[in-house]
């Protein structure tokens, strides 16, 4: 199985948490304001809000939130203006980890960043240390559903490839497929319960043991930063081992 589809679930399963803590809201409004600043507050125009939008709307983000999220980011409001970070690093077994994030204070970040990759066995590096091993894709995930009726209408709608893993499927597809794909699969019958343009390592490293554990806690901690938006590394982890610690 790929540690794609497995980061997905365990990223799902601790979103549940975030979102009672609000977390997983504020960095919803976040990606949209900072997506409306960049491109304008048009939607239908704007393919990174589009996302932002439709990623809120699947979390039952209320309709008057989003609007005021969007709002604030082409008005140039107060606090709007979060700025773009990107850090890498290496977790328990060389694990290639890379942060992207929003932020209106780098220092801050950078600092929780560097805490969190120390306290777990992991280090940053420099910039452009890993992100050469990973590619752009669109992400498309399905929770349930027959897994050959789910493969046959992604294939066909021309997605590059469908991975699974306890019941949830990611159907990943070239960037500007994303929008295509998903309103295929919607088309069969299929509901989405996300669409994002996300990277995917072309390298796996695979993990066992106390390695494991430590590099899942780390991608934990590091998505519960509220600077951070999108964590990405290439580990491989088997659900047997998941199993124990997840």
């Amino acid at each position: 199985m790929s540690g794609h589809s497995k980061w997905a679930t365990i990223k799902r399963k601790k979103g549940a948490i975030d979102a009672k803590r609000g977390k997983v809201f504020t960095k919803m409004i976040r990606e949209i304001s900072t997506a409306a600043r960049l491109g304008g507050s048009a939607i239908d125009s704007n393919p990174r809000l589009r996302l932002a939008v439709e990623k809120a709307r699947g979390a039952n983000m209320p309709k008057d939130t989003i609007m005021r999220a969007v709002q604030k980011g082409a008005g140039g409001g107060e606090g709007s203006n979060f700025e773009e970070v990107v850090y890498e690093g290496y977790g328990p077994g060389g694990v290639a980890v890379l942060v992207e994030g929003l932020t209106d204070n780098r220092a801050r970040t950078v600092s929780e960043v560097r805490h969190c990759f120390s306290k777990h066995g992991g280090n940053m590096g420099a910039q452009g240390c890993v992100s050469h091993l990973f590619d752009k894709a669109g992400n498309i995930i399905l929770e349930g559903g027959d897994s050959d009726a789910v493969m046959e209408a992604a294939l066909e709608a021309g997605a590059d490839d469908v991975l699974e893993y306890d019941g949830v499927f990611t159907v990943v597809t070239k960037p500007n497929a994303l929008e295509a794909v998903r309103a295929a699969l919607e088309k069969a019958g299929l509901t989405p319960k996300s669409a994002e343009i996300t990277l995917h390592a072309s390298t796996q490293v695979p993990l066992t043991g106390d390695a494991a554990e430590s590099m899942v806690k780390l991608a934990e901690a590091l998505e519960d930063l509220d600077d951070v938006q999108n964590v990405h590394a290439n580990f491989d982890i088997s659900a047997d081992e998941l199993a124990k610690f997840v």
